[in-house]
């Protein structure tokens, strides 16, 4: 399974030919650095949540009419794509099939943002491997302790890294793949993820530097 960063929280999930996109939100496109036509063989499409850096109804109508993808979310999200006619799979909750990838989904917390109301959102355990909890550090996340891969949130207007690496501590997965970074600068991401990488070794933990368009970790 090789997992693909393509900015910020999207995510591309490549097994036996098949790929699975997580996320393709308004931060990794604003640029130009990252476009539609990137993801033209993905088959499936994952939403979490509705804000606007993992959701842009715009960009994912883009790549579902290049792809045919199938898009999979919860109902909160699917009736903003109810008002565009695009179709999608309900999943909240159980176990989903989305060709060799096995989507294991779960409600997950949304972290207190500031004047804002949470919105309903969608962890993963995909293949019994990797933790996928979004923008979620709740305790019930602590269940998943030793998994084998983390993908976790390392800055955020919801979060600070001392809070965030004593998650990851206790959680204690052997590997963790860092995303939500992509409001800052490359000079930013590189020192901060050095932080991270240091304090990680200590704990046994292998901390991913991963912040480059298309860099990613094969397991």
């Amino acid at each position: 399974m090789k997992i693909s960063k393509y900015l910020h929280s999207c995510l591309l999930f490549e097994l036996d030919g098949y790929q699975l996109l997580f996320d393709p939100g308004k931060f990794s496109f604003a640029e130009g650095l990252v476009t539609p036509q990137m993801f033209g063989d993905v088959k499936s499409i994952v939403i979490t949540h509705i804000h606007p850096d993992h959701f842009d109804i715009d960009i994912l109508k883009s790549i579902v009419e290049l792809s045919g993808a199938v898009v999979i979310t919860n109902s909160q999200v699917g009736k903003e794509l109810d008002k565009v006619n695009i179709k999608y799979t309900l999943l909240e909750e159980g176990t989903h099939r989305a060709g060799p990838f096995k989507l294991q989904a779960f409600p997950v917390r949304h972290e207190l943002i500031m004047d804002n109301p949470l919105p309903q959102m969608t962890g993963f355990l995909i293949n019994n491997k990797v933790l996928h909890p979004v923008d979620s550090m709740e305790e019930k996340l602590l269940n998943f302790k030793g998994i084998e891969l983390l993908i976790m949130v390392t800055m955020a207007p919801f979060a600070n890294e001392p809070t965030i690496s004593a998650f990851a501590d206790e959680l204690h997965p052997k590997q963790i793949f860092p995303v939500h970074d992509g409001y800052a600068k490359d000079f930013f991401i590189i020192q901060r993820y050095a932080a991270y990488k240091k304090h990680f070794d200590k704990q046994g933990i292998k901390f991913h530097e991963i912040y480059k368009v298309g860099d990613g970790i094969s397991l």
